[in-house]
């Protein structure tokens, strides 16, 4: 493409949105999955407004330039990974809201930051619950385009369960709305839902209505320490079989050692694995299902159980947990997996993964939202060392093997991305992947949004 075609688009824009700076550019190339393989954009573009999205994808497909969306570039997944020859599309600069406390919804560009959002909705005595470990720096887009999911969603669910609304920018720049602040809406197909986790290969989304809750109520933590990960997924379906808490998660001793390495907390380095839960129902009954939970931590062979009232106790160790990925992380380079399971098969998974790591002789920590069977493997390695390079890669397919075997999917929250493209197909089945590639074909003839990631 010329610098001409470029200098095209630049002139249709404000000063400014149109970015051609090298330094700048590589800074682009990459999201946090730090793909190898991406490309270098010819240019980067922050608009605005809708109305300069719609003349960012006019100009694309006029001129067949692949357009990849980007959020905060903190996407696990290579999905916002550049292509050489195309350019990158952030929404960063796209950053109002407006808060409706009468119907309780928010209507908010895609730059916000989700912690951003929660941030602003509080002031009304709202609450935005979805809370990916990454809110203080993930954006709303991007939450939206992965279906982002987080430490509350065993109770509260996930982001697709908190959009009512969209505007999204087709390909060809047709700006179309979706749903609104209605609670209760079915009429036509449910489009809005289609975006939601479409990983920015259908539109751009320029505009989310959110659904809000009023503000949780303070949480009772019950944190538990096990000689082994066995004894800690017993437990987490003994809880969920009688209570639904609004947090379970799971660290396992190697993210136990990595957070103790940076927080120095005074965690069991023994340990096998550390559950972290809690229950926010109000008055009394948050206070039994923590004791519940204890007893449950108790029964299968916890250590230690120690509980709390106490918010700044209990969000202690919550840090933690939210810690565990770039603690790990200090060790070495990561693979980082997504994959999910029935709750039956969690400790099948788990236990699973014990054995890969070693029998492929790699550092594999597990870290999970337990409450719901969505886990997160991190498989470290150094890729300076091709024979460790190339175990870690094996060892990355033969986990969303296993997870598929038990029942599972080789993504719960993070998406397909570039990453996890070639296992798509044999999940989905023949008819499934064929249907999802009609839709993008139908919605993107030219294939110019995000080639090479997803479908």
């Amino acid at each position: 493409m010329s610098s001409s075609t470029i200098a095209l688009l630049s002139s249709q824009l404000s000063d400014g949105v149109v970015v051609t700076d090298p330094d700048i550019l590589a800074s682009y190339r990459q999201d946090r999955a730090a793909d190898p393989d991406a490309g270098t954009p010819l240019a980067v573009v922050r608009p605005t407004r809708t109305e300069e999205v719609q003349t960012v994808l006019r100009w694309a497909s006029e001129h067949r330039i692949a357009v990849v969306p980007r959020g905060m570039g903190t996407g696990l997944s290579g999905g916002a990974t550049a292509v050489d020859g195309g350019i990158v599309l952030s929404t960063e600069k796209m950053r109002d809201i407006t808060v409706d406390p009468v119907t309780r919804t928010a209507v908010v560009q895609p730059g916000l930051l989700n912690a951003e959002v929660k941030k602003a909705v509080a002031a009304y005595g709202l609450w935005y619950p979805p809370d990916p470990s990454s809110f203080e720096i993930c954006s709303i887009g991007g939450n939206i385009a992965t279906n982002a999911g987080g430490l509350c969603c065993v109770k509260y669910g996930v982001t697709t369960d908190y959009v009512l609304g969209l505007q999204v920018v087709l390909a060809d720049g047709t700006a179309v709305h979706l749903g609104g602040p209605r609670l209760k809406d079915v009429a036509g197909l449910s489009l809005t839902k289609l975006f939601v986790g479409s990983e920015g290969t259908l539109g751009v989304i320029t505009e989310v209505t959110l659904r809000l809750l009023p503000a949780q109520h303070p949480a009772h933590t019950v944190v538990a320490t096990f000689p082994d990960v066995r004894g800690a997924t017993d437990a987490v379906l003994a809880i969920t079989a009688k209570i639904r808490p609004s947090m379970l998660e799971f660290m396992d001793n190697v993210a136990i050692n990595a957070v103790e390495d940076k927080l120095r907390m005074g965690l069991d380095r023994s340990a096998g694995a550390i559950m972290v839960a809690a229950s926010d129902d109000r008055g009394g009954s948050g206070a039994d299902d923590a004791e519940f939970m204890a007893q449950a931590f108790r029964d299968n062979g916890a250590a230690e159980v120690f509980t709390t009232s106490d918010p700044e106790e209990g969000e202690a160790f919550v840090a933690a947990r939210r810690f565990a990925i770039p603690a790990v992380e200090a060790k070495g380079s990561l693979l980082l997996e997504d994959v999910g399971v029935p709750l039956s098969a969690l400790p099948d998974l788990v236990t699973g993964i014990e054995k890969l790591a070693a029998e492929r002789d790699l550092m594999i920590s597990v870290i999970a939202h337990a409450g719901d069977g969505n886990t997160h493997p991190l498989i470290v390695f150094d890729p300076a060392d091709a024979d460790m390079a190339e175990r870690a890669q094996q060892a990355f397919g033969e986990i969303m093997d296993l997870a598929v075997r038990l029942g599972g999917t080789i993504t719960g929250e993070h998406g397909v991305g570039r990453l996890k493209k070639p296992w798509l197909a044999g999940y989905l089945g023949p008819d499934a992947m064929a249907l999802n590639r009609r839709i993008k074909d139908a919605l993107d003839p030219a294939g110019i949004l995000n080639p090479g990631a997803l479908i």
